[in-house]
């Protein structure tokens, strides 16, 4: 064990690693167990394998372009909005929780929390469908495989290094968003392999942290009142959740503590519904877990068609309202103009992204370029490229 001049004592990681051993269930990933990395490293003095690739992730430039990327609302629509920087903080916080009452890998599902929309395009869900219309003839896209092509090649870490050089388990959990696990990039990781726990966790914090964060920036936004999204069960036991445990409050005050209610009315049904699904099933260790062919990690049957008909009300009534359709329309434009200039003239592409044409065709260095892009940066380069007369000529 280290120890300071005073002779304090500091926790090392095999402290840390024997803390896993003995609160982590069987199923539980174990970072002293870990697969290692593609290009192995001397182990870290104070640090757990998914403690440094949770550090990675949050240090990495990817990350932090979150903070300009839309969630909903486009990221200069307003300083109250969710961007993707907040929502994957808050997906972190769900993932822990849940991670912590199973007996599962916090440090894994933390990691994996931060990691899971570093793929994403600028302007929400409609820059990544905008980019797989145009890459269909070219290997498509979507944003989970974007965030293991990020952490495995786009950041340079160290130099003659891509990528951050992960653990094997966040990468794997990164790319296992969705059955089946078919294609050539599923080769390395064990394609018949369910998904481990943690990464079931994350997916599962993730719809979470969405479907209760939305709720509060339509209400927010007066895109959709509170009464509107009364008609929806799960809405309905929150706010009687909500009204029993504040008595007196009312207004935005009660929106706010309704919009708590729905994360906590979530979390505890999926950590009961979970418990006895692993019981039910008989899972003993992790290997009983991959083996698995369908997610272990579950709402319970009332709860999960609550979520469903919450999910179909967003879409309904938010996600397809005129004025988010208008900024849609915006971002769509903007994609695909700038995608067509920069095919039109790669030499208009910056030269990092130029050599990775050479390697892996101009339209996916193009991807790799415009779904790196905040939203201003976006617009900017649009207006620079497409709108000249409109925009500084400075570079």
């Amino acid at each position: 064990m280290l120890a300071d001049e005073a002779g304090t004592p500091w926790c090392t990681r095999e402290e840390l690693e024997a803390r896993e051993e003995g609160a982590l269930a069987p199923w539980a990933s174990r970072a002293s167990q870990s697969r290692g990395r593609r290009v192995p490293e001397q182990p870290d003095v104070l640090r757990t394998e998914f403690q440094r690739d949770r550090d990675r992730v949050l240090h990495c430039t990817a990350f932090r372009r979150l903070i300009g990327k839309t969630q909903v609302f486009l990221s200069d629509a307003g300083d109250h909005y969710r961007t993707r920087l907040t929502h994957s903080l808050e997906v972190s916080q769900i993932a822990r929780s849940l991670a912590r009452a199973l007996r599962a890998n916090e440090d894994l599902c933390e990691a994996l929390a931060l990691a899971h929309d570093l793929g994403h395009a600028p302007f929400g869900h409609v820059g990544g469908d905008v980019l797989q219309e145009l890459l269909q003839q070219h290997g498509g896209f979507e944003h989970n495989r974007q965030s293991l092509r990020i952490v495995e090649k786009l950041e340079l870490r160290n130099p003659g290094r891509e990528g951050l050089n992960l653990s094997y388990e966040v990468r794997e959990s990164i790319l296992k968003h969705k059955r089946p696990f078919t294609g050539p990039l599923f080769a390395d990781y064990g394609p018949q392999d369910g998904p481990c726990l943690e990464a079931q966790i994350t997916d599962f914090a993730d719809g979470i942290a969405y479907n209760s964060h939305d709720v509060d920036d339509a209400i927010r936004s007066g895109l959709v009142t509170a009464e509107e999204f009364s008609e929806t069960a799960l809405w309905r036991r929150a706010v009687q959740h909500a009204q029993a445990r504040s008595e007196g409050a009312s207004g935005r005050v009660l929106e706010h503590k309704a919009v708590a209610s729905l994360i906590t009315l979530q979390v505890t049904d999926l950590i009961v519904a979970t418990s006895a699904e692993l019981k039910r099933r008989r899972i003993a260790s992790l290997q009983d877990l991959r083996r698995q062919t369908d997610d272990v990690v579950r709402f319970s049957d009332e709860l999960g068609a609550e979520e469903v008909e919450l999910r179909k009300f967003l879409h309904k009534r938010f996600y397809t309202h005129y004025k988010i359709c208008r900024m849609r329309s915006r971002a769509r434009v903007i994609i695909t103009g700038l995608f067509g200039t920069l095919r039109e003239n790669p030499r208009l592409l910056p030269p990092r992204f130029q050599s990775i044409a050479t390697e892996d065709g101009i339209e996916r260095a193009i991807a790799d370029y415009i779904s790196g892009m905040t939203d201003r940066y976006a617009q900017k380069e649009y207006a620079l490229l497409l709108q000249p007369g409109s925009a500084s000529l400075d570079p």
